[in-house]
């Protein structure tokens, strides 16, 4: 390998990085290829610093000042879905938990979850699933993540499940259009699985946003997963509902998931029981 090509391979694997601006001192072209030769190794930065020079990044990158002698960008930053291939995680600035905390309304955090690359499960989701609603809403409802109707739609709680919930909301003479309703995760992992430790990190900025700007009276978390993250507890809801919880100073209900209702009719009553709960806050709320 020469020492061109081994500076373009390492140069390429920087721009896959994300690492595109470089200052080499005021070394030339073939100073650098000379240094490269004398110490005989392919990573040129590291080379440098054997040869007792340095390899800085741009003062344009770093502290916005125009830099006075600044290579230009190798390449155009990698297409959506070869960045889906290599599999990498991406916090750019618009999605920082500063950028998410400072969101003044619930259509940008519906953007930001739409082009989020936080954590690896939008290589493999079809569309991210904000949530929906009414961003004034007195109720949140809270599920564990998207499945595969959710995925297709972008939209959460449909199919036969949405459609169970919608039953239940009414059954305490509550519709989806006065409710919001999201999930725990934005976007769906794999086989419907659970999510990880770190995606659930990784998204929780914007369900917390989201709540800080819908100031509900009451949350309704949905499922098993949802409950135990919420509240940071492996009890299972048969310990914890029928106890008004707390989240972020919020009420919290937990009850089953419609779709667990679905495979087992016998727990259609409990989940009754909880929502009437859940309502009995939000009276006392109201009248407050």
């Amino acid at each position: 390998m020469t020492d061109n090509d081994a500076l373009r391979r390492y140069l390429e694997q920087q721009r896959e990085m994300g690492d595109l601006d470089f200052v080499l001192d005021t070394l030339t072209s073939r100073e650098v290829a000379e240094k490269l030769k004398s110490v005989g190794r392919p990573d040129w930065r590291a080379s440098l610093k054997t040869a007792g020079l340095d390899a800085e990044r741009s003062p344009l990158a770093t502290r916005g000042a125009a830099p006075t002698r600044a290579a230009a960008p190798i390449a155009k930053t990698l297409p959506e879905d070869e960045m889906k291939k290599k599999g990498k995680v991406v916090v750019d600035a618009e999605h920082t938990n500063e950028a998410i905390e400072k969101a003044r309304s619930l259509k940008p955090i519906a953007e930001k979850v739409n082009s989020c690359k936080r954590c690896l499960l939008y290589t493999t989701a079809t569309n991210g699933v904000p949530g929906e609603g009414d961003s004034k809403a007195q109720v949140v409802i809270v599920g564990e993540a998207p499945g595969a109707n959710e995925d297709e739609t972008g939209l959460p709680f449909v199919g036969a499940a949405g459609g169970l919930l919608t039953k239940i909301l009414e059954s305490v003479n509550l519709s989806r259009e006065e409710v919001f309703i999201t999930n725990v995760v934005k976007h769906r992992p794999p086989g419907n699985r659970n999510p990880t430790p770190d995606e659930v990190e990784a998204c929780s900025p914007y369900l917390i946003r989201q709540l800080e700007l819908i100031k509900p009276k009451v949350i309704i978390a949905f499922g098993n997963f949802a409950a135990q993250t919420l509240l940071g507890t492996k009890d299972g809801i048969g310990k914890l509902r029928g106890t008004v919880h707390t989240y972020h100073g919020t009420p919290l209900v937990v009850t089953y998931h419609p779709a667990a209702l679905l495979r087992n009719p016998n727990w259609k009553r409990p989940t009754w029981e909880d929502v009437k709960l859940a309502r009995r806050v939000l009276d006392n709320a109201q009248g407050a």
